[in-house]
């Protein structure tokens, strides 16, 4: 009895060092992947934003993997080194690295921070419904390419032909693309493609624009092309190019106009889908948010160096002026 009374007593001592052992361990810290097309880009510090704001300390109660692609060829790698990391959930800048990601893995839960159309993109089957393992933001809105190309012809009547700077081999330029073509011709406006396969092509792409005698510029949507927004308005000033952009990070770096989205606010909310899917939420049962604010803000200091007058009806809708 005294025997049975002791293996009795000991197994209870010993299962009560176990689970305090459990008890005593920290609890795991959740991992995100960020996965993008572009250093420095902007909208890193934007989701960062959305994380404090939701109580995450990087380093602390999450950690997240950054993965810069130098251009898009890195995509695939890196994609794929996130998820030998076994992160949580691998956030997305655009329509390239989703696709990236995408191709990746089937199973670890995708946020899109923005990007173009992601049905149209093959990414998810609808905005009501993603299905699959990918949610999150997008950029694109109904006729958003239009909207710009009429402020151009506000601000320019004589904007033909617009020059539009675009990556052919981006999946989302490409849909892009298609929809400013459509928006054009039902403008009547001759749209001049300037395509550019590398950052270190702009100066080229710009003399080429200058060559075929565009009189506008449209620069479509990309991390690429967001990490060099500097660069690119002051090629386009140099050129006397009234220009416009889909974020207003452009203006700010000395671009004429940008008619598009609150970047830094998509990229807060995908902080909001990461919180709700490390807290049990699946992807395929999120709806995929599209923006419902645009922004107007024109750069007039811009406009005075290249000798243009922001027309007053166009001037009574800006959101916000840079002097």
């Amino acid at each position: 009895m005294k025997k049975k009374i002791l293996i009795f007593l000991l197994a209870t001592m010993l299962l009560a060092s176990v689970y305090l052992a459990e008890a005593q361990q920290p609890p795991k810290v959740p991992r995100i992947g960020f996965l993008t097309s572009a250093a420095g880009d902007p909208a890193v510090e934007a989701f960062r934003q959305g994380l404090r704001e939701l109580g995450y300390v990087e380093g602390k109660n999450v950690l997240v993997e950054y993965k810069y692609a130098e251009g898009e060829s890195q995509l695939s790698e890196f994609a794929e080194e996130l998820v030998r990391l076994r992160v949580n959930v691998i956030v997305t800048t655009a329509t390239e690295p989703s696709l990236s990601a995408q191709r990746a893995t089937k199973t670890i839960p995708i946020v899109m921070g923005a990007g173009g159309d992601p049905v149209a993109a093959g990414l998810i089957a609808n905005l009501a419904r993603p299905g699959g393992n990918i949610t999150g933001v997008t950029s694109i809105s109904v006729d958003l390419s239009g909207k710009r190309l009429e402020l151009l012809k506000e601000v320019t009547p004589k904007s033909s032909p617009v020059a539009v700077l675009w990556i052919p081999t981006n999946r989302g330029n490409k849909l892009q693309m298609k929809e400013t073509e459509a928006a054009a011709h039902s403008l009547e406006l001759q749209l001049q493609p300037a395509p550019v396969d590398d950052p270190n092509d702009f100066e080229s792409a710009f003399s080429a624009i200058a060559r075929g005698g565009a009189r506008s510029l449209m620069v479509l949507n990309s991390p690429v092309f967001g990490s060099h927004r500097a660069q690119i308005a002051q090629l386009a000033a140099k050129g006397r190019l009234p220009a416009i952009y889909a974020t207003s990070g452009y203006a700010d770096a000395g671009g004429l106009m940008s008619y598009g989205p609150n970047l830094a606010g998509l990229y807060r909310r995908a902080a909001v889908y990461v919180d709700k899917i490390l807290k049990g939420a699946k992807p395929a049962d999120l709806p995929v948010e599209t923006p419902t604010k645009f922004e107007l803000v024109i750069n007039l200091k811009t406009a005075k160096q290249i000798g243009l007058t922001i027309p007053e009806s166009v001037l009574y809708r800006v959101d916000r002026v840079i002097k």
